[in-house]
This record gives structure tokens, C-alpha cells and sequence, in this order.
């Protein structure tokens, strides 16, 4: 009996983009971009970078999706550039704020979640953005 051997990458692009769908934005993009042109050209589809959270809810509390450092820079300084006009809300905490928020340009962020914050720290970050709004939960 033969057995065929499929590979990721043999698959459609329908079946990766549901396949993809079902995970986490940031991880996906983690995980396979930069992998082929075909991925990129996948991942740059508003579906999976329209909302970046990078945050889990785990145990009444969040948590941050990177724990080493060399996969949350490497977010920071080649992935957060690449699809940094796609980018419409982010879900940051305060361990990753600055560096999140200082890796690119974000022409088209019109959402910011910020969780474990001080009140005190969001005032001095935003106090001089007019037209801003700021709703704290």
C-alpha cells in the first residue's frame, strides 16, 4: 500500500486560510511568516491582521503569548513592520506595551486594548494625543 505524503504547503489556499483561521492571529503570524512568499502573501490578508491580541485569558487573569524574548523581538522588528498598515486594533499588556507600540507605524490603528495597566501610566502616555478617547473598563 502506498501512502501519500502531504505537506503544509500542498495544501490549498481555502483549506490553509480555515485551518489558520482557527488559531491565534499572532501565533500564525509567528509561526509562518516569512516562511514562503505564498504564506506572506496568506497571512497579509486582513483576516489575520486586522486584530493582533497578544494576550491569553488563562486562569482569571491574562497572560502574554511570548515568553522568550528572541520570539517576541523578532515579532517586534520583522513582523509588526511587514504588516504594519493592516493593523486596525491591538490587545497589549503593560510588559509589552513600549515595545509593541515603538516597533513601526500604525497608519490604520483605530483600537487599543491595554490590560494590566496602572490608570495612572495610561493618563501620561495619552495626555498630550487630542482626539483621543479613552474608556477604561
Amino acid at each position: 500500500m502506498n501512502r501519500a505524503c502531504v505537506q503544509l504547503k500542498d495544501l490549498p489556499d481555502e483549506l490553509l486560510i480555515f485551518v489558520f483561521k482557527q488559531m491565534n492571529n499572532v501565533e500564525v503570524l509567528y509561526s509562518l511568516f516569512g516562511v514562503d512568499e505564498r504564506f506572506d502573501s496568506i497571512l497579509q490578508d486582513p483576516i489575520f491582521t486586522n486584530r493582533l491580541n497578544f494576550l491569553k485569558w488563562s486562569s482569571k487573569k491574562f497572560l502574554n503569548i511570548f515568553s522568550p524574548d528572541i520570539i517576541f523581538d523578532r515579532f517586534c522588528l520583522q513582523i509588526l513592520p511587514a504588516v504594519r498598515e493592516k493593523i486596525q486594533w491591538l490587545g497589549i499588556d503593560s510588559s509589552s506595551m513600549k515595545q509593541i507600540l515603538h516597533a513601526t507605524h500604525y497608519p490604520n490603528l483605530h483600537g487599543l486594548s491595554l490590560f494590566n495597566i496602572e490608570e495612572e501610566t495610561i493618563k501620561s502616555l495619552f495626555t498630550s494625543k487630542k482626539n483621543l478617547k479613552i474608556k477604561l473598563l
